[in-house]
């Protein structure tokens, strides 16, 4: 169990008062110290004159925004675990936005000037002093390298670092309390969540990974009609600075403007989705934060529209197993194969190996024919997904962040999608992609690809080839050879084995015919003749020789 310090204690008081004052004293006194004292709440001044309070979800999300920029994105994170919170609440989280206040410009100054060793000036021949957008991690300015080029620089928030570690190590400390005295809580695995939280806050903070995801992304969609992916510009980005391409584009949030530039909703919204799965089974590379504040539109030509896309610090990826399961699963499940799911879900090893099928196949039945109830085209794959999670939790399966993110893109995909164009049908758009996809992966197709892929190799290894064959076939003898001694060793081991038991057989009748002679000895004792001594040593002299015989026979 961790210890709190100093600092983490007047932390945590503040982080009392903060539920306590958005009417979230319930969670306070849920915890295991006070649940003694919950009587207490009725007699806080704050309770007396409240009437009418805010529903729940809500209450969490102003709390959460009041605490800063570390629980804000904690609230995002766990917005897109569906499978663990009500939808109530995580319908609010949804809603947390990152806009906080920025910092002076004074200050972004020193940290692009510290990180390059050189004045504003010298870099840029104009830098924007207002920043165009601010979020809880970093902020981003406009301006103009001396090339002529429009940029945009995101700047780390400065002495962000103890600030996260130290809220952090606060949210280990609450989440091991609450696992340890709630078995409710426990079933949830807090102490995971963090521990997921954490990786993906941390990795936002380093802006040359952000910068790798960017120039992967747009090497993927290189040339594409359907994506666009701004340049980094690596000379000017640093771990805390990065540069890139400044994009033009209306924001996909701004309907009523495409609209009036006649853009083609039905084709844009059709766009997202093929994206998507371009990215997940082609690329196996997606951008995991697609919200409608990192996209925009390029309606140069309003009848066939193109993404923009901003934002890369979070970033998912499949691994060949996982993307193969997926297809499967999805395609069984608008094939309404339950049983096919649920031994997919077995042997893809996201439930434990023990699992009965049957029982998991009733349970995933019991999810998917209400939904299947509806047309197609109101069916959403990102709801389906998240009902199988909170079916599967049941069943023990592990956290699988992978597809949790997976999860997460989808719903915002989906959601997106069918803002743009309410009759959205994803099924019809998905499923010739996904049977293409299956295609690809088994057959002559899939034989023929593996085949190049390794092409190299064998190519490299020709020359070994004689050498290897020798060695094979020489490894082959030696091993017949082996298997010859061995079964020479057997036989003598047998016939030692034998050659005993032929002695032990010919000492037990040497001893009943030295038995039968001495009580032949003993005969003319009257005494001894008058008990049947003849008789029982000729008995034992025939059953002497009998062994003996016997024990020379092979």
């Amino acid at each position: 169990m961790r210890l709190i310090g100093p600092n983490q204690f007047f932390r945590l008081m503040r982080i009392n008062y903060v539920l306590a004052r958005h009417g979230l004293d319930d969670i306070i006194f849920a915890t295991h110290l006070l649940r003694p004292f919950r009587f207490l709440i009725y007699f806080l001044p704050w309770n007396w004159f409240r009437t009418d309070r805010a529903p729940r979800g809500e209450r969490i999300r102003q709390a959460l925004e009041d605490l800063g920029p570390v629980f804000i994105k904690f609230g995002q994170m766990l917005s897109t675990r569906r499978d663990l919170l009500a939808d109530d609440i995580a319908d609010e989280l949804e809603m947390l936005q990152d806009a906080v206040p920025p910092f002076p410009n004074k200050i972004a100054k020193q940290i692009i000037e510290k990180s390059f060793g050189q004045s504003l000036e010298e870099l840029f021949e104009s830098f924007e002093a207002d920043p165009l957008a601010s979020a809880s991690v970093a902020q981003v300015h406009g301006a103009r390298l001396k090339s002529g080029e429009d940029v945009v620089v995101k700047v780390l928030r400065p002495d962000i670092l103890p600030v996260i570690k130290r809220d952090i190590s606060l949210l280990f400390i609450i989440a091991e309390w609450a696992a340890r005295y709630s078995s409710q809580i426990r079933r949830l695995r807090p102490v995971e969540v963090v521990e997921e939280y954490e990786k993906t806050i941390i990795d936002e903070m380093d802006l040359m990974r952000e910068a790798a995801n960017a120039s992967q992304l747009r090497r993927n969609f290189e040339n594409s009609s359907d994506l666009y992916v701004p340049q980094v510009h690596w000379d000017y980005t640093r771990k805390n600075v990065m540069v890139m391409e400044r994009i033009y584009g209306v924001p996909i949030r701004n309907i009523d403007q495409l609209k009036e530039n006649n853009t083609n909703m039905e084709r844009l919204a059709e766009l997202g989705v093929e994206i998507f799965f371009t990215q997940v089974f082609n690329h196996n590379f997606f951008h995991a934060d697609m919200h409608p504040g990192n996209v925009f539109v390029d309606i140069e030509n309003p009848d066939k529209p193109k993404y923009i896309a901003v934002d890369f610090g979070i970033v998912g990826t499949l691994s060949p197993v996982d993307k193969r399961y997926l297809a499967e699963n999805f395609l069984a499940f608008f094939q309404r194969d339950y049983n096919k799911v649920a031994k997919l879900h077995v042997e893809s090893g996201w439930v434990p190996s023990h699992t009965r099928v049957d029982e998991f196949e009733a349970a995933i039945r019991s999810v998917c024919e209400p939904i299947f109830e509806r047309p197609l085209k109101d069916i959403s794959f990102g709801q389906l997904l998240l009902r199988l999670f909170q079916t599967a939790r049941r069943f023990n399966m592990e956290v699988q962040p992978q597809l949790v993110l997976l999860q997460k893109t989808l719903l915002n995909i989906e959601g997106l999608g069918r803002q743009l164009y309410p009759d959205l049908d994803l099924w019809t758009t998905a499923k010739p992609f996904l049977e293409r996809w299956m295609d690809e992966q088994v057959g002559t197709k899939a034989m023929l690809r593996s085949f190049k892929e390794n092409l190299p190799y064998i190519v490299e290894k020709m020359p070994e080839l004689p050498s290897l064959i020798y060695q094979g076939l020489k490894n082959s003898a030696e091993g017949q050879d082996q298997e010859k001694q061995l079964h020479e060793m057997q036989k003598l081991r047998d016939e030692i084995k034998r050659g005993n038991q032929r002695n032990a057989v010919a000492i037990g009748g040497a001893s009943l015919l030295i038995s039968a002679f001495i009580l032949l000895g003993l005969a003319s004792d009257e005494a001894v003749i008058f008990m049947g001594a003849p008789v029982i040593s000729w008995i034992l002299g025939g059953i002497g020789a009998f062994f003996l015989l016997f024990s020379f026979q092979d």
